[in-house]
Protein backbone atom coordinates (compact mmCIF):
# COMPACT_ATOMS: atom_id res chain seq x y z
CA UNK A 1 0.00 0.00 0.00
CA UNK A 2 2.91 2.35 0.68
CA UNK A 3 3.86 2.47 -2.99
CA UNK A 4 0.47 3.90 -3.95
CA UNK A 5 0.62 6.98 -1.72
CA UNK A 6 2.76 10.04 -1.26
CA UNK A 7 4.58 9.31 1.97
CA UNK A 8 5.27 13.01 2.45
CA UNK A 9 1.56 13.71 2.86
CA UNK A 10 0.66 14.49 6.52
CA UNK A 11 -2.60 12.58 6.15
CA UNK A 12 -0.84 9.45 4.88
CA UNK A 13 1.72 9.58 7.69
CA UNK A 14 -0.99 10.01 10.30
CA UNK A 15 -3.20 7.21 8.98
CA UNK A 16 -0.32 4.76 8.69
CA UNK A 17 0.65 5.47 12.28
CA UNK A 18 -2.93 5.01 13.49
CA UNK A 19 -3.24 1.78 11.51
CA UNK A 20 -0.26 0.42 13.41
CA UNK A 21 -1.68 1.56 16.75
CA UNK A 22 -5.06 -0.09 16.04
CA UNK A 23 -3.67 -3.23 14.44
CA UNK A 24 -4.68 -5.43 17.40
CA UNK A 25 -8.40 -5.83 18.26
CA UNK A 26 -9.65 -4.81 21.69
CA UNK A 27 -12.68 -5.76 23.75
CA UNK A 28 -14.60 -2.63 22.74
CA UNK A 29 -13.50 -1.78 19.20
CA UNK A 30 -11.42 -2.72 16.19
CA UNK A 31 -10.69 -0.73 13.02
CA UNK A 32 -8.38 -1.05 10.04
CA UNK A 33 -8.12 0.54 6.57
CA UNK A 34 -9.06 -1.33 3.43
CA UNK A 35 -6.27 -3.07 1.58
CA UNK A 36 -6.70 -0.88 -1.49
CA UNK A 37 -7.72 2.42 0.14
CA UNK A 38 -5.98 3.97 3.12
CA UNK A 39 -8.69 6.62 3.41
CA UNK A 40 -11.55 4.19 4.02
CA UNK A 41 -11.65 2.17 7.23
CA UNK A 42 -14.05 -0.49 8.47
CA UNK A 43 -14.74 -0.58 12.18
CA UNK A 44 -16.43 -2.94 14.61
CA UNK A 45 -17.62 -1.81 18.04
CA UNK A 46 -19.34 -3.47 20.96
CA UNK A 47 -22.63 -2.05 22.16
CA UNK A 48 -22.37 -0.21 25.50
CA UNK A 49 -23.32 -2.10 28.60
CA UNK A 50 -26.44 -1.21 30.60
CA UNK A 51 -28.22 -0.10 27.42
CA UNK A 52 -30.49 -1.45 24.70
CA UNK A 53 -27.37 -2.19 22.65
CA UNK A 54 -25.70 -4.41 25.24
CA UNK A 55 -24.37 -7.60 23.68
CA UNK A 56 -24.55 -6.22 20.16
CA UNK A 57 -21.69 -6.09 17.65
CA UNK A 58 -21.96 -3.22 15.17
CA UNK A 59 -20.01 -2.70 11.98
CA UNK A 60 -19.48 0.41 9.85
CA UNK A 61 -17.24 2.55 7.67
CA UNK A 62 -15.08 5.59 8.35
CA UNK A 63 -14.32 7.76 5.29
CA UNK A 64 -11.45 10.16 5.87
CA UNK A 65 -10.81 13.39 3.91
CA UNK A 66 -7.51 14.04 2.11
CA UNK A 67 -6.57 16.74 4.67
CA UNK A 68 -7.16 14.55 7.73
CA UNK A 69 -6.68 15.23 10.66
CA UNK A 70 -7.39 18.89 9.96
CA UNK A 71 -10.95 17.94 8.96
CA UNK A 72 -13.22 15.29 10.50
CA UNK A 73 -14.16 11.95 8.96
CA UNK A 74 -17.53 10.70 7.77
CA UNK A 75 -19.10 7.83 9.71
CA UNK A 76 -21.48 5.30 8.16
CA UNK A 77 -23.12 2.34 9.92
CA UNK A 78 -23.65 -0.93 8.07
CA UNK A 79 -25.25 -2.99 10.85
CA UNK A 80 -28.92 -2.18 11.65
CA UNK A 81 -29.02 -0.89 15.20
CA UNK A 82 -32.08 1.34 15.70
CA UNK A 83 -30.00 4.37 16.73
CA UNK A 84 -28.23 5.34 13.49
CA UNK A 85 -29.50 4.85 9.97
CA UNK A 86 -27.51 2.48 7.75
CA UNK A 87 -25.57 3.65 4.67
CA UNK A 88 -25.96 7.27 5.80
CA UNK A 89 -23.32 9.73 6.94
CA UNK A 90 -24.48 10.31 10.48
CA UNK A 91 -24.36 13.71 12.14
CA UNK A 92 -22.20 13.87 15.25
CA UNK A 93 -19.91 16.51 16.70
CA UNK A 94 -16.99 14.34 15.57
CA UNK A 95 -18.25 13.82 12.02
CA UNK A 96 -17.98 15.72 8.75
CA UNK A 97 -21.29 17.50 9.32
CA UNK A 98 -19.72 19.69 12.02
CA UNK A 99 -16.08 20.52 11.19
CA UNK A 100 -16.20 23.50 13.56
CA UNK A 101 -16.24 21.19 16.59
CA UNK A 102 -13.54 18.82 15.32
CA UNK A 103 -10.06 18.92 16.86
CA UNK A 104 -6.97 17.71 14.94
CA UNK A 105 -5.70 16.06 18.10
CA UNK A 106 -8.56 13.57 17.92
CA UNK A 107 -8.01 10.27 16.17
CA UNK A 108 -9.96 7.34 14.80
CA UNK A 109 -9.82 5.76 18.25
CA UNK A 110 -11.42 8.90 19.69
CA UNK A 111 -14.18 8.67 17.09
CA UNK A 112 -14.85 5.02 17.93
CA UNK A 113 -15.11 5.73 21.65
CA UNK A 114 -17.42 8.67 20.96
CA UNK A 115 -19.69 6.52 18.78
CA UNK A 116 -20.02 3.96 21.55
CA UNK A 117 -20.78 6.70 24.05
CA UNK A 118 -23.37 8.35 21.80
CA UNK A 119 -25.36 5.20 21.04
CA UNK A 120 -27.59 5.32 24.18
CA UNK A 121 -28.23 9.07 23.75
CA UNK A 122 -31.39 10.43 22.07
CA UNK A 123 -31.16 11.40 18.42
CA UNK A 124 -33.06 14.73 18.61
CA UNK A 125 -33.74 14.57 14.86
CA UNK A 126 -30.11 14.83 13.79
CA UNK A 127 -29.11 13.67 10.33
CA UNK A 128 -28.94 9.87 10.22
CA UNK A 129 -30.47 9.39 13.69
CA UNK A 130 -33.25 6.92 14.48
CA UNK A 131 -35.61 6.70 17.45
CA UNK A 132 -36.53 3.03 17.58
CA UNK A 133 -38.22 1.68 20.65
CA UNK A 134 -36.24 -0.12 23.33
CA UNK A 135 -37.66 -3.48 22.33
CA UNK A 136 -36.75 -3.02 18.68
CA UNK A 137 -33.18 -2.03 19.57
CA UNK A 138 -32.78 -5.09 21.77
CA UNK A 139 -33.92 -7.35 18.93
CA UNK A 140 -31.49 -5.67 16.54
CA UNK A 141 -28.64 -6.08 19.02
CA UNK A 142 -29.24 -9.83 19.07
CA UNK A 143 -29.32 -10.00 15.28
CA UNK A 144 -26.19 -7.87 14.96
CA UNK A 145 -23.93 -10.76 15.97
CA UNK A 146 -24.79 -12.56 12.73
CA UNK A 147 -24.07 -9.61 10.46
CA UNK A 148 -21.70 -10.32 7.57
CA UNK A 149 -19.86 -7.49 5.81
CA UNK A 150 -19.30 -7.80 2.06
CA UNK A 151 -15.69 -6.74 2.52
CA UNK A 152 -14.69 -7.98 5.98
CA UNK A 153 -16.89 -11.07 6.27
CA UNK A 154 -18.45 -12.05 9.64
CA UNK A 155 -18.07 -9.27 12.20
CA UNK A 156 -18.92 -11.03 15.45
CA UNK A 157 -15.32 -12.16 15.99
CA UNK A 158 -13.69 -8.80 15.24
CA UNK A 159 -13.63 -7.74 18.92
CA UNK A 160 -12.29 -9.69 21.87
CA UNK A 161 -14.38 -11.21 24.63
CA UNK A 162 -15.16 -9.01 27.62
CA UNK A 163 -12.89 -9.18 30.68
CA UNK A 164 -12.14 -6.95 33.62
CA UNK A 165 -9.65 -5.03 31.47
CA UNK A 166 -12.48 -3.31 29.60
CA UNK A 167 -13.60 -1.38 32.68
CA UNK A 168 -10.94 1.26 32.13
CA UNK A 169 -12.03 1.70 28.52
CA UNK A 170 -15.67 1.94 29.57
CA UNK A 171 -14.78 4.71 31.99
CA UNK A 172 -12.94 6.53 29.22
CA UNK A 173 -16.00 6.17 26.97
CA UNK A 174 -18.28 7.61 29.64
CA UNK A 175 -15.94 10.54 30.27
CA UNK A 176 -15.64 11.30 26.56
CA UNK A 177 -19.41 11.11 26.04
CA UNK A 178 -19.88 13.55 28.91
CA UNK A 179 -17.47 16.05 27.33
CA UNK A 180 -18.88 15.83 23.83
CA UNK A 181 -22.43 16.76 22.94
CA UNK A 182 -24.53 15.67 20.04
CA UNK A 183 -24.07 17.95 17.05
CA UNK A 184 -27.06 20.24 16.53
CA UNK A 185 -27.98 20.37 20.22
CA UNK A 186 -27.56 23.28 22.61
CA UNK A 187 -28.47 23.17 26.31
CA UNK A 188 -30.75 25.99 27.41
CA UNK A 189 -30.92 27.67 30.80
CA UNK A 190 -33.62 25.23 31.91
CA UNK A 191 -31.45 22.25 31.01
CA UNK A 192 -33.45 21.22 27.95
CA UNK A 193 -31.65 20.57 24.67
CA UNK A 194 -32.81 22.48 21.63
CA UNK A 195 -31.84 21.39 18.12
CA UNK A 196 -29.89 24.04 16.25
CA UNK A 197 -30.43 24.36 12.48
CA UNK A 198 -27.42 23.72 10.33
CA UNK A 199 -26.79 24.61 6.70
CA UNK A 200 -27.32 21.14 5.35
CA UNK A 201 -30.55 20.46 7.26
CA UNK A 202 -32.01 23.77 6.07
CA UNK A 203 -31.07 23.03 2.46
CA UNK A 204 -32.72 19.61 2.44
CA UNK A 205 -36.40 19.70 1.52
CA UNK A 206 -37.17 16.06 2.16
CA UNK A 207 -35.72 13.42 4.42
CA UNK A 208 -32.65 14.68 6.24
CA UNK A 209 -31.04 11.27 6.20
CA UNK A 210 -29.54 11.27 2.73
CA UNK A 211 -28.29 7.89 1.60
CA UNK A 212 -24.62 7.97 0.66
CA UNK A 213 -23.65 5.90 -2.40
CA UNK A 214 -20.93 3.37 -1.89
CA UNK A 215 -19.12 4.70 -4.97
CA UNK A 216 -18.34 7.95 -3.21
CA UNK A 217 -15.33 6.62 -1.33
CA UNK A 218 -13.93 4.40 -4.07
CA UNK A 219 -11.71 7.14 -5.52
CA UNK A 220 -8.48 7.83 -3.70
CA UNK A 221 -7.82 11.38 -2.45
CA UNK A 222 -5.73 13.25 -5.04
CA UNK A 223 -3.42 14.83 -2.48
CA UNK A 224 -2.20 11.46 -1.21
CA UNK A 225 -1.58 9.61 -4.47
CA UNK A 226 1.86 9.58 -6.04
CA UNK A 227 2.22 12.19 -8.78
CA UNK A 228 1.44 11.00 -12.38
CA UNK A 229 3.94 11.09 -15.28
CA UNK A 230 5.02 14.43 -16.75
CA UNK A 231 3.04 13.94 -19.98
CA UNK A 232 -0.23 13.49 -18.10
CA UNK A 233 0.56 16.48 -15.89
CA UNK A 234 1.27 18.66 -18.92
CA UNK A 235 -2.04 17.70 -20.51
CA UNK A 236 -3.91 18.46 -17.30
CA UNK A 237 -2.23 21.86 -17.00
CA UNK A 238 -3.18 22.67 -20.59
CA UNK A 239 -6.80 21.80 -19.95
CA UNK A 240 -6.78 23.87 -16.79
CA UNK A 241 -5.34 26.90 -18.57
CA UNK A 242 -7.95 26.61 -21.32
CA UNK A 243 -10.72 26.42 -18.76
CA UNK A 244 -9.30 29.42 -16.92
CA UNK A 245 -9.11 31.49 -20.10
CA UNK A 246 -12.82 30.91 -20.67
CA UNK A 247 -13.84 32.06 -17.21
CA UNK A 248 -13.89 35.84 -17.84
CA UNK A 249 -16.37 35.50 -20.71
CA UNK A 250 -18.66 33.33 -18.61
CA UNK A 251 -18.46 35.81 -15.75
CA UNK A 252 -19.31 38.73 -17.99
CA UNK A 253 -22.28 36.85 -19.39
CA UNK A 254 -23.57 36.09 -15.92
CA UNK A 255 -23.37 39.78 -15.00
CA UNK A 256 -26.12 40.56 -17.52
CA UNK A 257 -27.38 44.07 -18.36
CA UNK A 258 -26.25 45.48 -15.04
CA UNK A 259 -22.72 46.07 -16.32
CA UNK A 260 -23.66 47.28 -19.82
CA UNK A 261 -23.38 50.98 -18.88
CA UNK A 262 -20.02 50.40 -17.25
CA UNK A 263 -18.78 48.51 -20.28
CA UNK A 264 -19.87 51.22 -22.72
CA UNK A 265 -18.27 53.95 -20.62
CA UNK A 266 -15.03 52.01 -20.46
CA UNK A 267 -15.07 51.52 -24.22
CA UNK A 268 -15.63 55.24 -24.82
CA UNK A 269 -12.75 56.12 -22.51
CA UNK A 270 -10.53 53.67 -24.31
CA UNK A 271 -11.47 55.15 -27.71
CA UNK A 272 -10.75 58.69 -26.49
CA UNK A 273 -7.43 57.61 -25.06
CA UNK A 274 -6.58 55.87 -28.32
CA UNK A 275 -7.46 59.05 -30.32
CA UNK A 276 -5.05 61.24 -28.37
CA UNK A 277 -1.88 59.66 -29.81
CA UNK A 278 -3.35 60.03 -33.33
CA UNK A 279 -3.89 63.75 -32.78
CA UNK A 280 -0.39 64.15 -31.42
CA UNK A 281 1.05 62.40 -34.43
CA UNK A 282 -0.90 64.66 -36.85
CA UNK A 283 0.40 67.80 -35.13
CA UNK A 284 3.92 66.47 -35.27
CA UNK A 285 3.55 65.76 -38.97
CA UNK A 286 2.39 69.38 -39.62
CA UNK A 287 5.36 70.85 -37.79
CA UNK A 288 7.72 68.62 -39.72
CA UNK A 289 6.13 69.64 -43.01
CA UNK A 290 6.46 73.34 -42.27
CA UNK A 291 10.06 72.85 -41.18
CA UNK A 292 10.85 71.10 -44.43
CA UNK A 293 9.19 73.90 -46.44
CA UNK A 294 11.21 76.57 -44.62
CA UNK A 295 14.41 74.62 -45.08
CA UNK A 296 13.64 74.21 -48.79
CA UNK A 297 13.01 77.92 -49.21
CA UNK A 298 16.25 78.81 -47.46
CA UNK A 299 18.21 76.31 -49.51
CA UNK A 300 16.69 77.69 -52.72
CA UNK A 301 17.55 81.26 -51.76
CA UNK A 302 21.11 80.25 -50.97
CA UNK A 303 21.54 78.46 -54.27
CA UNK A 304 20.08 81.38 -56.21
CA UNK A 305 22.44 83.78 -54.46
CA UNK A 306 25.45 81.62 -55.37
CA UNK A 307 24.47 81.40 -59.00
CA UNK A 308 23.83 85.12 -59.25
CA UNK A 309 27.20 85.94 -57.73
CA UNK A 310 29.45 83.75 -59.93
CA UNK A 311 27.61 83.30 -63.21
CA UNK A 312 25.94 86.64 -63.68
CA UNK A 313 28.32 89.42 -62.60
CA UNK A 314 26.05 92.27 -63.38
CA UNK A 315 27.47 95.68 -62.46
CA UNK A 316 27.22 99.25 -63.55
CA UNK A 317 30.45 99.28 -65.63
CA UNK A 318 29.44 96.41 -67.97
CA UNK A 319 26.11 97.98 -68.60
Amino acid sequence: MEGRYNLRSPAVKRLMREAQELAEPTEQYYAQPLEDNLFEWHFTIRGPDDSDFSGGIYHGRIILPPDYPMKPPSIVFLTPNGRFDCHTKICLSISKHHPESWQPSWSIRTALLAIIGFMPSPGHGAIGSLDYTSGERVKLSRRSTSFVCEVCGPTSGKVLALTDKSKKTQEEIAALAAQLSMAGEKPTASGEKVKLPDAQSQADTGDHATVVPEKESSALPPESVVEPPASVTTQRNTNTSNATSNEPSATSNEAGPVNNNQTSSRNSLRSENAAEPVRSRSCLDNVTLWALVIIGVLMGALIFRRLAKFNYPWNSEEL
